[in-house]
């Protein structure tokens, strides 16, 4: 039985990631950021350290961090505990003084991440962690502080290049990583990244206009549909003729456990939407062919909705990089606040649950018909023929 337990580095090579053994110095430790790919030394800084052992033929891998001496300090403890059974040993689990690894800190978390939300969630963590232990090298999650989120806010700017807003998604991803660890109180009153809050880009009417009569009758459906419910593409996608209420002019965003989806948030909601959308999906219904609204031949969900947009928005003589699915999303919102509906019933709509989510849609909406009202507000005030006189002489 082998357990034997080896060092290896998760890299970035030419074929992609692969697990890499280390390279050893000539005192018995491991070279920092050296691996041998192809039987050749080879420095890669990124990626972090993995034990590898087999148990019962299966090759099993544990993160480590990133710290060399660190990583390999771990690995004879754990052939020591693997060789234990057989032996008759007692297993003796090192001091740590009270500190938990942040590698495998991050590693448990990201599983109860996968566990307990949807997959576009884990991988965001995923690669805000994963970046976070890219920037820090130390070991422990006590022996983080606040220049090491200083750090990773100045690594994603000027490393990875991100915008200001990416920048503040990750470092909040890594906040509430922080916080289950119960790792509070490091920063400073000004110390998270800021952003400027950018009105929402819509579809302006004669773009749209241009957008819908380059469609097929097909393809007007769909993004009316896209339009008219301010649904997101999974939304969409996962849409059950059971979710169409015809006579209360309705469409729900609804739990499919069949199909393994939930709405963001778990949270479903109903759309009011207008009797020209009723009466095109009445018309659609009837070549109906299984529960989905849209579908493919095969009566499976449609992925290429997008793709779909490109090739209408080519036709119709449009920028394809100017046209994308959540834009119906914010054209949706924004014309909803124009023409008065309140705020409150268009964030039920959307499916937000705070009003920060809805600023972006509410300045464009107000930004439309300020000056007639500024105009309005200030109309006579100073004119020829309404001269302001002094009634205090």
């Amino acid at each position: 039985m082998n357990l034997e337990v080896n060092l290896t580095k998760r890299v970035r090579t030419a074929n992609g990631l692969r697990f890499c053994p280390v390279v050893m110095a000539g005192n018995g430790r491991v070279k920092p950021d050296m691996v041998l790919t192809k039987g050749k030394p080879e420095r890669h800084p990124e990626g972090s350290y993995y034990l590898e052992w087999r148990d019962s033929g299966k090759r099993i891998r544990l993160s480590v961090g990133k710290d060399a001496a660190a990583a390999d300090a771990q690995r004879q403890p754990k052939e020591y505990e693997l060789r234990a059974p057989i032996h008759n040993l007692q297993v003796v689990v090192p001091e740590k003084n009270g500190n938990r690894s942040l590698a495998s800190a991050v590693e448990t978390y990201l599983e109860e991440i996968k566990l307990t939300k949807k997959p576009k969630t884990h991988s965001s963590y995923s690669v805000a962690l994963s970046y976070f232990m890219e920037s820090c090298h130390k070991p422990n999650l006590e022996d983080i502080d606040r220049m090491d989120l200083l750090k990773f806010i100045a690594f994603l700017r000027d490393e990875k290049e991100h915008a200001a807003r990416t920048i503040a998604s990750k470092f909040n991803a890594v906040m509430i990583f922080l916080t289950a660890q119960d790792i509070r109180g490091l920063l400073r009153r000004n110390d998270r990244p800021k952003f400027t809050e950018e009105e929402a880009e819509i579809y302006e009417q004669e773009d749209l206009n241009k957008l819908l009569a380059a469609c097929d009758k097909k393809e007007r459906l769909w993004y009316q549909f896209f339009l008219m419910t301010g649904m997101r593409d999974q939304e969409v996608r996962y849409c059950y003729w059971s979710d169409v209420r015809f006579a209360q002019n309705e469409v729900r965003v609804s739990h499919k456990p069949d199909m393994g989806w939930t709405p963001k948030m778990y949270k479903e909601r109903t759309i009011t939407i207008p009797d020209q959308l009723v009466e095109n999906l009445k018309e659609w219904k009837k070549k109906a062919t299984c529960n989905l609204v849209f579908h493919t031949r095969a009566g499976k969900p449609k992925f290429d909705f997008l793709l779909s947009l490109k090739n209408v928005a080519e036709r119709a003589k449009l920028n394809p990089d100017n046209c994308w699915l959540h834009k119906f999303r914010a054209t949706f919102a924004t014309r909803h606040l124009q023409n008065q509906v309140d705020i409150y019933t268009v964030m039920a709509w959307m499916g937000h649950s705070n009003m920060k989510s809805m600023l972006p849609y509410l300045r464009r909406s107000r930004s439309q018909k300020t000056l007639a009202r500024v105009n309005d507000t200030f109309e006579g005030i100073g004119s020829t023929s309404a001269r302001l006189t002094d009634t205090g002489r």
